[in-house]
């Protein structure tokens, strides 16, 4: 009985975060779910301007789940065949190293 119990429950996590993946604005706990941060540390961006909200009566924090995708994948860092490739082409187009 525990056994059913506990599977109920994990089917009941799913579901429930299923619903984050395909709702458009998220409240602030659904937010943090998503991001996985702890509800102080959201706060701490989000009164700082570091990511994109929403505040439309001045009080509760809504956020769309596009713009906190594209804020997480900000700043991406290239790979080391990336960099390679970027300085190759560099010094071709420099001249400074011929074919």
């Amino acid at each position: 009985m525990d056994e059913i119990l506990k599977r109920l429950e994990n089917l009941q996590r799913l579901i429930e975060s299923q619903g984050i993946y395909s709702k458009e604005v998220l409240n602030f706990n659904e937010a943090c779910q998503y991001l996985e941060l702890s509800q102080s540390h959201l706060y701490k961006l989000t009164s700082a301007g570091n990511v994109p909200h929403y505040k439309p009566n001045g009080k509760k924090l809504y956020f769309k789940r596009t713009e906190l995708e594209n804020w997480l994948l900000r700043n991406r860092s290239m790979s080391a065949e990336e960099v390679e490739q970027q300085v190759a082409d560099y010094l071709i187009k420099k001249g400074r190293v011929k074919l």
